[in-house]
């Protein structure tokens, strides 16, 4: 009788960390409106724009690997704390950015909110499959990062509607002083909510600490004792793990720079020429398709190799990607849309291919692949530069060459030899 109680408190503390899974993908959304709507706010470059990306994924290269070392020196709860502290305040500095209209401001709250997400990504994952029995590790892992699907399907469509009201930024369009102030409160209230949100979990947690704690993984005690430089030597001594790294680069980078000009594609007159903030909202269907995509990759896993469906889903990518490139127009918007569906599994298939075959450290390894998640700070701004130059639809020749890499690497996996561990590591679902 005595054992229930403490059941549910481990099942309300796993129900908490579910939020905040849900929470990082539906902030981590919210850049795609956001990039449309500072373009037309500030008058700036597609490239310029896509600064925004930048400022938001470059942090995952600053503090995956810091992160890793608080979370083996501060264990879990603390960690957490700390990582929604930083997105608190870079809430905040979005707040002031949104008040005083300066673009300069609203990419230092995107970066340190960012900061926050990477380092709550580094400790809630192994946390929210410790919480429970350790037979369902495996399912409450997913049923967690189903919820940040969730998020980033709802956050586009409540970002168009809040950022992208009366914003347009065709050539020979002008934003009314009245849109723009609009635009900006509209980024005012979201993340004033968002700050809200973020404390509520925080108090929770706090609440809960003592069985969160008790819970909670043992520290990875060898990423504290190697340090961050140990741990890049180690993983870069791997030719596997570099390869690893390169495909998480591309592979990130690819998804965000469809997703963060897919407003600015479906506006344009070349392919729907719909209303900023109506393609703003189709955004929504571009990550509701790699929720699907997951479920029902899922399935197909069980069935077919690994790298064999990674070398399908990437070919058929870069294949929609030429497709757009090769045909615009009304067909080129709907096949933009679709790679979503296919991005979905390659995340975590090439996260376990490359833990599998590297030879240097799990611990090595994961933290270079979180740390490769910089992809979106650097692909987003060649897309940007090739759509300013030319087209949106021309610019999806980047991430044609970046699927056709990624390709190449499931191909050259299959015959690679593994590496048998323990356990699989926990990979993170960007």
């Amino acid at each position: 009788m005595q054992q229930q109680p403490q059941s549910a408190g481990v099942t309300g503390a796993y129900v908490i960390v579910t939020c905040l899974f849900f929470a990082w993908g539906f902030i981590t959304s919210l850049v795609d409106p956001l990039v449309a709507a500072v373009k037309g706010i500030f008058h700036l470059s597609d490239v310029e724009a896509q600064l925004s990306a930048s400022a938001f994924f470059i942090a995952y290269g600053v503090m995956s690997l810091p992160g890793a070392v608080l979370l083996a020196r501060l264990r879990s709860v603390p960690t957490v704390l700390l990582s929604l502290g930083l997105m608190v305040a870079g809430c905040l500095i979005m707040l002031l950015a949104a008040n005083i209209a300066v673009y300069e401001v609203v990419l230092l709250g995107l970066f340190v909110m960012a900061s926050g997400i990477t380092v709550l990504q580094v400790a809630a994952n192994p946390l929210a499959a410790a919480l429970g029995p350790p037979g369902r590790s495996h399912f409450r892992l997913t049923f967690s990062q189903a919820f940040n699907s969730l998020g980033t399907f709802i956050g586009p469509y409540l970002g168009a509607h809040l950022f992208l009201k009366g914003i347009e930024v065709k050539q020979g369009t002008t934003v009314s002083e009245a849109a723009k102030a609009g635009s900006l409160a509209g980024v005012d209230r979201a993340f004033f909510w968002i700050a809200g949100l973020i404390i509520l979990i925080g108090i929770l947690i706090f609440a809960g600490r003592k069985m969160i704690s008790a819970a909670a993984p043992p520290p990875p005690h060898e990423t504290a004792d190697m340090g961050i430089g140990a741990t890049i030597r180690e993983a870069i001594s791997s030719p596997w793990a570099l390869f690893g790294g390169l495909a998480i680069f591309l592979y990130v980078g690819a998804e965000v720079a469809i997703g963060t000009q897919m407003a600015l594609f479906l506006n344009s007159t070349s392919v729907w020429n719909v209303p900023l903030e109506t393609a703003g909202k189709f955004v929504s269907l571009y990550w509701g398709g790699a929720m699907v995509g997951r479920l029902v990759g899922s399935g197909l896993l069980t069935r077919f190799k690994a790298p064999h469906l990674l070398a399908v889903f990437t070919a058929i990518a870069c294949a929609l990607c030429l497709f757009v490139f090769s045909v615009g127009g009304m067909p080129a918007g709907y096949a933009a849309l679709s790679i979503g569906l296919f991005n979905s599994i390659m995340f975590p298939v090439i996260f376990t291919i490359t833990l599998e075959r590297s030879t240097a450290s799990e611990e090595a390894t994961s933290g270079f692949l979180c740390f490769s998640i910089v992809g979106g700070a650097a692909i987003p701004p060649l897309a940007g530069l090739v759509s300013q130059h030319s087209s949106y639809v021309t610019s999806f020749i980047v991430p044609a060459a970046c699927y056709a890499v990624l390709c190449l690497f499931a191909i050259a996996s299959h015959r690679a030899r593994t590496h048998l561990r323990d356990e699989p590591a926990v990979a993170t679902i960007h």
